[in-house]
């Protein structure tokens, strides 16, 4: 006759990854987290620097949504970033 396994319920210890039911890890994501701030920053600098390139090309005093998003179109790798993103207030036309 087979002995009968007697099952052992586990301390309570698990891990945030565990407890969060999540399949990537937290302290993971924390340090990509952390890193986060100067990664937007850095962006959103090469992306006002494009448009207002683009605003002296034009002849144009201000950065417009339109600028942003030719700037964004006519760089590669901004272009494949924000691959489908919409501006708001490109397609609209004047008042």
């Amino acid at each position: 006759m087979p002995e009968k396994r007697c099952h052992q319920r586990s301390s309570g210890i698990r891990s945030r990854t565990a407890r969060a039911e999540l399949s990537f890890s937290v302290s993971h994501m924390e340090h990509l987290l952390s890193s986060a701030p100067v990664f937007l920053a850095d962006l959103t600098s090469k992306v006002l620097e494009l448009a207002g390139d683009e605003a002296q090309n034009n002849g144009q005093k201000h950065i417009t949504p339109k600028l942003v998003d030719m700037a964004i179109h006519n760089n590669a790798l901004l272009s494949s970033f924000f691959g489908m993103t919409t501006i708001s207030l490109v397609a609209l036309g004047p008042h």
